[in-house]
């Protein structure tokens, strides 16, 4: 591992400290709120509002103190590596909070929590993957459009789009955890319903993610011996659908989601639906920076018209005949 390699590992390992400390803190303390509430407000407060405190949590752990470290390294590449960690941290956040404790299904927490553990690290294996296991040697190209689009003002502006952005999208699409960990209802036919949604999304977007891995280490050892590369991956999940992967991710999301409304908590939805409508405008974004390659162009253009956009689905046979002969 280069010393780069290794500095950043060591970066992103020791930079949500403060926050697992802290709620160490606060677990260790817990037997004694009531004769604390006078002495130690503070303590008082975070045991009392757990979906306030994670906000808090979030704001100055990961908004600002990743931030400062995005300016020194001049790189965005830790907030990538992180949306994949924490959920993680959220869901046994929630689940081990002094205020939750003795207040959820055990059950129906132990599921979510080995589901999210299942998402997490298929989703840190896929970005470690094509990182070529390599620690914040870059950053997502959109944050590279927006710090050449924005300039010397990227410095602030990245505070917001970047990292304030993030706490809206994660704190959102995780507020199903809190749920589960706030509600006491026995099992019922819906929780097996959203087990079955989300583990769907789960495979499908890991599925996806293999064949897209493949797809791309093809096309680099046909570069390595100068032939000519595969100009769009149209097989596989892929034929049915120009991102299934994205589509999986937000099946993972929705039975979430799926879940906190069979506790009586469907107002949880509009996490997923911000992170729904972001990712369509994400999927412009790749398409658009698809169809500007002037080498693939045409040959996407023609996919475009073919297939389905996320929800995969079968071409009619007239236009599947067309594009296999194109």
């Amino acid at each position: 591992m280069g010393r780069s390699n290794l500095k950043n590992a060591v970066i992103a390992l020791l930079a949500p400290l403060p926050s697992i400390l802290l709620h160490l803190s606060l677990l260790n303390h817990h037997y004694d709120y009531e004769r604390q509430t006078n002495q130690y407000p503070i303590r008082s407060w975070c045991y009392h509002h757990p979906l306030l405190l994670a906000n808090l949590l979030f704001f100055f752990n990961v908004n600002v103190l990743f931030w400062i470290i995005s300016l020194i390294q001049n790189s965005n590449w830790m907030i990538d590596l992180y949306w994949t960690v924490i959920p993680v941290m959220l869901v046994h956040f929630f689940a081990t909070h002094p205020l939750s404790l003795g207040q959820y299904n055990h059950w129906r927490s132990k599921v979510v929590i080995a589901l999210t553990w299942v998402w997490s690290l298929r989703l840190s294996h896929n970005y470690m993957r094509r990182e070529k296991w390599q620690w914040g040697a870059r950053e997502d190209w959109r944050f590279n459009d927006m710090r050449s689009q924005y300039g010397k003002h990227w410095c602030w502006v990245s505070f917001f789009a970047v990292y304030l952005s993030q706490q809206v999208f994660l704190i959102g699409v995780c507020l199903p955890f809190y749920v589960v960990h706030s509600v006491d209802k026995p099992l019922s036919i819906w929780d097996f319903v959203a087990v079955l949604v989300c583990l769907s999304g789960i495979v499908i977007a890991c599925c996806a993610d293999t064949q897209l891995h493949q797809f791309v280490s093809r096309n680099e050892k046909l570069k390595e011996l100068g032939k000519p590369v595969v100009l769009n991956l149209d097989r596989g999940l892929w034929y049915y659908s120009r991102h299934p992967n994205y589509f999986g991710e937000q099946l993972w999301w929705w039975g979430l989601v799926v879940l906190s409304w069979s506790l009586g908590h469907g107002w949880t939805a509009v996490g997923s639906l911000i992170n729904s409508m972001c990712l369509a405008y994400v999927t412009i974004l790749v398409e658009e920076r698809m169809v500007k390659q002037e080498h693939r162009a045409e040959a996407y253009r023609l996919y475009q018209k073919t297939t389905s956009v996320w929800v995969p689905w079968f071409k009619s046979s007239a236009v599947a005949e067309k594009y296999k002969s194109t």
